[in-house]
């Protein structure tokens, strides 16, 4: 392989890739990207950056021009691929979950006898004593309009 240079960039094609309707102006990309500098972000400051650069694009809405559009999706996807690496978060336990059903509901365990059969089964599984069978799952499902998935 040759050694890269800024004149063997000048790839960048004047015409939109397959399934795009909108041509981008080849030397405005390069230009934009030469400003920005964007690369695959690892520090929050560098997130930082991005971000701004993004809402100062974002600011201007339907003004932007084609490669402008180019350089915010491209900013988009570095972000959240930085957030989603950073931030990652963890999974909830099922029971978590239900007690945030209950909050968000205003409703008290006493509100899910129906689902359960007995107070005492509510409160063994609020406690992690007893685990959520096949038929909880499809009740609370229903009964909180959620996927099943939630509780598994």
């Amino acid at each position: 392989m040759g050694e890269v240079t800024s004149a063997s960039l000048n790839f960048v094609p004047a015409v939109s890739p397959p399934g795009r309707n909108v041509a981008v102006d080849a030397k405005e990309y390069q230009h934009l990207l030469g400003k920005s500098m964007p690369r695959v972000i690892r520090t929050e400051s560098e997130n930082e950056y991005y971000l701004e650069l993004l809402e100062k694009l974002d600011a201007r809405g339907s003004e932007l021009t084609a490669a402008e559009r180019e350089l915010a999706d491209l900013l988009t996807l570095l972000i959240e691929d930085f957030e989603r690496r950073r931030y990652k978060l963890k999974p909830s336990s099922p029971v978590e979950v239900l007690r945030e059903l209950l909050r968000a509901n205003r409703l008290k365990q006493k509100d899910l006898v129906d689902v359960f059969g007995t107070p005492s089964i509510v409160s063994e599984v609020m406690r992690g004593k007893r685990q959520l069978t096949t038929s909880h799952i499809r009740k609370l499902s229903q009964r909180f309009r959620v996927s099943p998935e939630l509780f598994l």
